[in-house]
């Protein structure tokens, strides 16, 4: 995995497990190190290697260890079946012109977008990649961009309001704080 197993390493390193890769089958294989606590590494872990595997770069795919993210595959031949054809032109409206689309769609969700082989993969927190597949969706099914945009629009403010309320209750936190003081 990587040039000379850097990419393997850098998953051993980060979460205390040993990665064993068959060179034959392409087969991987995960334990946990001996000084290792949390048996959910192993799938953390495992949601690593197979972002990395649908076109994510390692620091991205890294992500997966920040507590809430997930990583999403959608499988778009069981959206518009294994026509070459349909899948390229899926892909490409997804894509968009110079990967405008994608931009979007990562900028307004806040998350990160592959589109590899048969596949549409998405690394964020669970709320931002669900509007994210949504997007994806309405575009695989051929609805009007205008329409994709503004739904993500409407998720971006919703998004920004939540920001602003959390901010808001930590703010009171803090003023509650001082003034016990």
């Amino acid at each position: 995995m990587g040039q000379e197993g850097t990419t393997k390493k850098l998953i051993e390193n980060c979460l205390n497990v040993h990665v064993n890769v068959d060179s034959q089958t392409g087969n991987v294989s995960l334990t946990l190190n001996e000084n290792a606590f949390d048996p959910s590494v192993l799938l953390t872990a495992r949601d690593i290697i197979i972002a990395i595997a649908r076109g994510f770069s390692p620091e991205r795919a890294l992500r997966l260890r920040e507590e809430d993210f997930i990583l999403y595959v959608i499988d778009l031949r069981e959206l518009v079946g294994r026509s070459r054809s349909n899948l390229n032109r899926v892909k490409g409206r997804v894509i968009g012109r110079r990967g405008k689309i994608r931009g979007v769609i990562e900028e307004l969700t806040e998350t990160d977008v592959s589109v590899y082989g048969h596949t549409i993969s998405i690394i964020g927190g669970v709320s931002r990649v669900m509007a994210a597949r949504e997007a994806i969706i309405m575009l695989v099914s051929g609805v009007e961009y205008k329409n994709v945009y503004q739904f993500l629009q409407r998720f971006r403010s919703e998004l920004k309001k939540e920001k602003a309320l959390l901010w808001e209750d930590v703010k009171k936190g803090r003023e509650e704080v001082n003034a016990k003081k």
